[in-house]
């Protein structure tokens, strides 16, 4: 791009707040135009910060999706509260989703009192409007603007895509000037590694019940390219024997189903054949063991804190 001849680059970092399953993740991939984070209909499904990037014509935008703003039980838990708290200090811009509804509890007027703190912009961006009537759009705009005063207010359906390029103008008018950070190609700082540990993941949260996909962490051992074919060998870590016996399931039948479920995304990621190898350990309260989570890659130096 020459950017010489039109107008001067803006760039700068969005952070994505919210509570769990207010659909971060989606918009994000929605914004990028792929599929980076992990989606699931449970909670709590990003634990990481996931940085991935947009450049189009003279703007770029690093987005910082985070995990959602909850009342941790352990010490992943509160980890992942840290993460998301932490974004706010070092972006440029704060995107703050929420679902459509006229009741705001304890856990939005949290987060209500950490944005008051801000000096820089924060967009209320209420998602899921496919889900309600359009009438009904405007009062809860209302509502929410009672709590703060935000730049700007924008109704979207990550899902669906509504509305997502008129968040995408309301984002891009209040960046700053200034040159790229990243090449123009890069879309994420995820490696294809934590890409793939991730896939695996997801298809265990989607396939599977109850609380055991919260217990779950997920290990690339081995990841090893020949000849038009990439062979994967990955560990899903639990905490409990009987957990590794649900998700191994009767004759493999749950591991085979999470296996083929992820080896497509791979294949589609990495635009080769996967032979994904799964097996499933235990690391009793891996949650709340400060070497686990550092040895799984949950650490203060990884998520900018």
């Amino acid at each position: 791009m020459d950017t010489s001849k039109s107008a001067a680059t803006k760039t700068g970092y969005i952070g994505i707040i919210g509570r769990p399953n207010v659909g971060k993740s989606t918009l994000m991939n929605r914004i990028i135009g792929q599929k980076i984070a992990i989606t699931s209909a449970k909670p709590q499904t990003t634990r990481n910060i996931i940085q991935t990037v947009v450049t189009k014509d003279n703007v770029q935008m690093v987005f910082l999706d985070t995990p959602g703003i909850h009342k941790s039980k352990n010490r992943l838990g509160d980890f992942m509260v840290r993460s998301a708290k932490s974004v706010v200090n070092d972006a440029d811009l704060v995107l703050w989703l929420v679902e459509p509804t006229d009741y705001i509890g304890a856990g939005e007027k949290a987060i209500v009192e950490i944005l008051k703190t801000l000096t820089i912009p924060v967009v209320l961006v209420i998602n899921k409007v496919d889900t309600v009537k359009k009438e009904e759009v405007l009062h809860f705009i209302d509502t929410y603007r009672k709590e703060m005063d935000f730049a700007e207010i924008v109704p979207v359906s990550a899902l669906k895509g509504d509305n997502v390029d008129e968040l995408f103008a309301v984002i891009s008018s209040y960046l700053p000037e200034g040159p790229f950070l990243y090449d123009e190609d890069t879309v994420t700082e995820l490696t294809e590694r934590e890409i793939c540990a991730e896939i695996i993941r997801e298809k265990a949260l989607r396939l599977m019940k109850d609380e055991i996909p919260h217990g779950i962490a997920v290990t690339i051992d081995k990841m090893d390219f020949k000849k038009g074919l990439c062979n994967v060998d990955a560990t899903i870590l639990c905490e409990r024997e009987s957990h590794k016996g649900m998700i191994i399931g009767k004759g493999g039948n749950m591991l085979k189903k999470i296996g083929t479920a992820a080896r497509l995304d791979m294949e589609k990621l990495l635009s080769i054949q996967v032979n994904l190898h799964l097996w499933v350990k235990v690391r009793n309260n891996w949650r709340d063991d400060e070497g686990s989570l550092k040895d799984l890659g949950y650490t203060r130096d990884k998520n900018y804190e």
